[in-house]
């Protein structure tokens, strides 16, 4: 038999050491890209390190609040008596109430009331600003809360035709008149009407007050200035006739003088007591003399169809400069703020605008006439004159030395006519 073969024990195979990787090859451009972005990554945290160490970045601060865009157009702007608060009232019937700051982005809009149902034609606060009266083509009176917008007492059916025109005469007694002509004076305790006396045959345009509280001034598109005795309630008496509408009046010279403008673009004057005649007038170039704001006893502010804002002086009666204007668009009211830095303006633009009128005060208005301008412009009052980004607006200009032996020339805005006196 043959021997049986012998077991034969076997080994695994030895381990072999694995084979050394290649090494990695590094694209040149990937390294200097992923070391610029950790660079930018570096830059971007120091930068925001010392933006935290810097703080907050300062407010901008404005020449005058930014211009406020409504939805339709305002009739009527008033201003609180202590406060950056305006309210305005616009052809829908609708009122809005803002804060205004010159800080940019802190302009805002309070609250907004539909009350009226049909166009608001004038707004005004009361004395102590906690109260709005407002009036409107609906022919009802408003009475409101200042500080959230509520209607507190409505007058329907005030006067018979729509109301145009609205004074606060005390904290108690209002002045109201129609665009037929009647004026009511109410005692708002009872919420009835006091005097109801119909003496002009159109709209009245404006209403004044004395400061004794006793005589009522109204002007009228019949281009009459009415006079009425709040004391006695009764009618005194119209002035003559004037051409054109009476579009509005106002009291100066501490009251010595009554200063009604007109749609012909003339200003008349008329002597306390002395109702009946006026005692001068001039006229400006300007297609209508809208709106009238006293800012001194010698300097008012007037507002016109065609866009501008003027401020005007008396005795002697000349046109000063450009205040600002509302390029092409019939500016409706113009307003001054409580501390007399700002004029503001509604207009056909549907922007509510801002005017910087604290230097205005100190204006001086000799005699002397300048020769009129080669270009026709008015002298720029304020920074925004003749517009955001026009080249010349701001530009104080220096005052002109009379040659010997050279005519002096009309001032380029107006006729002036000093015959009257302080």
């Amino acid at each position: 038999m043959a021997a049986p073969a012998e077991h034969v024990e076997t080994s695994d195979p030895p381990e072999m050491d694995p084979e050394p990787e290649a090494p990695e090859t590094s694209d040149p451009e990937t390294s200097d890209r992923e070391q610029k972005e950790e660079e930018e990554e570096k830059e971007k945290e120091e930068d925001d390190d010392e933006d935290d160490e810097e703080g907050p970045q300062e407010p901008i601060i404005r020449d005058t609040p930014a211009d406020i865009k409504l939805e339709a157009i305002a009739n009527t702007v008033a201003l609180h008596p202590t406060r950056d608060l305006l309210v305005c009232g616009d052809v829908d019937g609708d009122l809005y109430a803002y804060a205004y700051s010159c800080t940019e982005g802190e302009t805002r809009e309070l609250w907004s009331s539909g009350h009226h149902l049909k166009s608001c034609r004038q707004v005004r606060f009361s004395a102590d600003g906690l109260q709005l009266y407002s009036v409107s083509r609906d022919k009802a009176v408003h009475l409101l809360d200042v500080e959230r917008g509520q209607l507190v007492t409505r007058i329907r059916g005030a006067h018979g035709a729509p109301i145009n025109s609205l004074l606060l005469v005390d904290e108690n007694i209002l002045a109201t008149g129609d665009d037929g002509g009647t004026l009511k004076v109410w005692d708002m305790r009872k919420g009835t009407a006091i005097m109801d006396l119909k003496q002009h045959e159109d709209y009245i345009s404006g209403i004044a007050v004395d400061a004794a509280k006793r005589i009522l001034l109204t002007t009228s598109g019949d281009g009459t200035m009415g006079v009425f005795n709040i004391k006695r309630r009764r009618f005194e008496l119209l002035s003559e006739n004037q051409t054109g509408d009476l579009t509005s009046v106002a009291l100066m010279k501490r009251g010595k003088k009554v200063i009604c403008g007109s749609s012909e673009g003339t200003i008349y004057i008329f002597n306390w007591n002395g109702f009946g005649a006026t005692s001068d007038r001039f006229t400006i170039k300007a297609e209508s003399v809208e709106c009238i704001v006293p800012i001194t006893d010698n300097i008012m502010c007037t507002a016109s169809m065609d866009g501008y804002i003027r401020a005007v002086n008396l005795f002697p009666n000349r046109v000063i400069g450009c205040i600002g204007q509302h390029v092409g668009e019939p500016v409706e009211e113009i307003n001054k703020s409580w501390d007399s830095r700002f004029l503001v303006s509604s207009a056909h633009d549907q922007l509510i605008k801002f005017w910087d009128i604290s230097d205005l005060k100190n204006t001086k208005v000799t005699e002397y006439r300048k020769r009129k301008k080669k270009d026709g412009r008015m002298k720029s009052l304020t920074k925004k004159a003749h517009g955001e980004n026009d080249f010349f607006a701001g530009l104080m200009e220096e005052p002109e030395k009379k040659e010997e032996g050279e005519e002096e020339g009309e001032e380029e805005e107006e006729e002036d006519s000093d015959s009257g006196s302080d």
